[in-house]
């Protein structure tokens, strides 16, 4: 039996003592991995919106190059990006998360100096690619670094601070990008990632653990994620030649039957290969193929949109570079009010309807732009009241659409599900831009400036409507389709 007095001395009042910093510990290095795991999607989605400010700066600095060719800076990305996504993750599994997060922070810090530095339209395009593959390994690690630091019961707290830094550096891209562009150029929007990477290079070495998957065996299919590459890349150069050639022109023609030609050979890939670069297996659950459809749709309008914001204002109201970034910041900073409360009502009352109410407000004010913006500069009376209710329709789809799509997937299947709802955003990002640059280099046929920008809201609120119509086929209720048909 044991002494009371030895009970009382080593019982409960020394263990708290020592496990009290041990818990502090524990904490700081949660915080720590947190922060350094977010500095990597922060800089990854600064990229995304910084850019698409930094567009019409970009042009002016190649002016022998069309806005047809250099839309494959912003393409060449989402189509890297999108096709890699899901193999990187698995990757990172096989030979260790913190090694791929490591590859993917350094290579998409070195691209962004390559970007900065490249001296003619094709150079940055590659740099542009090579920071993608860059991105495509950083973010799933990133999030598979992050989640083996918290306990089960905190893991959605974590996913959405680590979410919420992404919002706010996609937020922050149009403000950050027109100052740098009004006090600098364009290639400081690049120039800005050398010293966070680095930092979180030098810091995450110290602070990340290394970790695997012991189940993964099987490398990614090369060949699938290359004809991914080719299959998307031909689509998007075939929409794009749009502007320039008739359709029966052989460069078309050649385009299309590229993609003919690969589409069949990537789904055959990727229903053999024991690892591909889509699985495919997902899209048997209704609820998972019906939110990736109308995500891919919702994204054609939404990464339109914000390219098409800083064309018109740059373009037809003439506004300066920090001008037309604060002006544009309005979308994000609706989206970002909405998307809270729409989470809750999406938990209470169902996803579909908030999905659909999101798409027609968005369409809503797509058509406040067609019908009241026009050549005279008048942002609050004309153009503010339609970019608030495009990102308010913004926050009430996107959000809720990334929640769908994971509804019936088994909890072993999250992180695939949600890399998969990535690379829907990413390839509607591509089938967006390349059809806005058509609508916008169009022969002019002595029509305004403006009127090309009304083809485009038109085609962001056709689009917007159309993902809101598969939408209607969402389960009624968060937990309505639990079942795979």
């Amino acid at each position: 039996m044991k002494h009371p007095s030895l009970e009382t001395t080593f019982g409960s009042p020394v263990a708290a003592s020592v496990s009290g910093p041990r818990v502090r510990t524990a904490r700081s290095q949660r915080r720590r991995v947190l922060l350094i795991t977010s500095l990597g999607v922060f800089m990854v989605s600064l990229d995304t919106t910084i850019v698409n400010v930094a567009f019409p700066a970009i042009q002016s600095t190649f002016p022998g190059t069309t806005q047809v060719a250099l839309s494959w800076v912003l393409n060449a990305y989402f189509i890297v990006f999108a096709a890699l996504l899901v193999s990187a993750g698995r990757v990172a599994d096989l030979v260790g998360r913190r090694r791929v997060f490591f590859i993917g922070l350094n290579l998409f810090t070195l691209a962004s100096g390559l970007c900065g530095l490249a001296p003619t339209a094709s150079l940055l395009i590659a740099a542009r690619a090579l920071q993608a593959i860059g991105a495509a390994a950083l973010i799933p690690a990133s999030l598979a670094l992050l989640l083996p630091a918290f306990e089960v019961s905190r893991r959605a707290t974590a996913i959405g601070l680590w979410g919420a830094i992404a919002a706010l550096a996609s937020a922050l891209g149009p403000i950050l990008g027109s100052a740098l562009l009004e006090w600098a150029n364009w290639r400081w929007a690049f120039f800005i990632n050398l010293p966070v990477g680095l930092f979180a290079w030098l810091w995450g070495r110290k602070v990340l653990d290394e970790s695997r998957d012991p189940d993964a065996v099987h490398w990614p299919d090369l060949v699938g994620v290359l004809a991914a590459i080719a299959t998307v890349g031909l689509f998007a150069l075939w929409i794009i030649q749009g502007a320039a050639y008739p359709w029966f022109d052989p460069r078309r023609l050649a385009s299309l039957a590229g993609v003919i030609g690969l589409f069949p050979l990537l789904i055959w890939r990727c229903a053999r290969h024991p690892s591909p670069v889509l699985d495919l297996s997902l899209f048997r659950i209704r609820s998972f193929t019906i939110a990736n459809l109308a995500t891919l749709l919702f994204s054609a309008a939404f990464f339109s949109a914000l390219l098409g914001y800083v064309l018109f204002l740059t373009s037809v109201w003439h506004y300066p570079p920090l001008t037309a970034g604060l002006a544009i910041t309005t979308t994000p900073i609706a989206a970002a009010v909405v998307a809270g409360p729409a989470g809750v009502l999406a938990d209470r009352f169902g996803h579909r309807w908030i999905v659909v109410t999101g798409t027609v407000v968005f369409a809503v004010g797509a058509a406040w732009l067609i019908l009241r913006v026009g050549p005279e500069v008048a942002y609050v009376r004309h153009w503010l009241p339609g970019s608030l209710l495009m990102g308010a329709g913004v926050g009430m789809a996107f959000p809720t659409l990334s929640s769908a799509s994971m509804l019936a997937l088994p909890p072993a299947r999250f992180a695939v599900g949600s890399a998969v709802n990535v690379t829907s955003r990413q390839l509607g990002g591509v089938l967006g831009v390349a059809i806005l640059i058509v609508l916008l280099s169009r022969p002019s046929t002595g029509e305004p400036a403006e009127m090309q920008f009304r083809a485009g809201w038109i085609f962001m609120g056709l689009i917007s409507l159309a993902a809101g119509l598969v939408s209607l086929a969402l389960g009624g209720k968060a937990h309505g389709d639990s079942r795979g048909e």
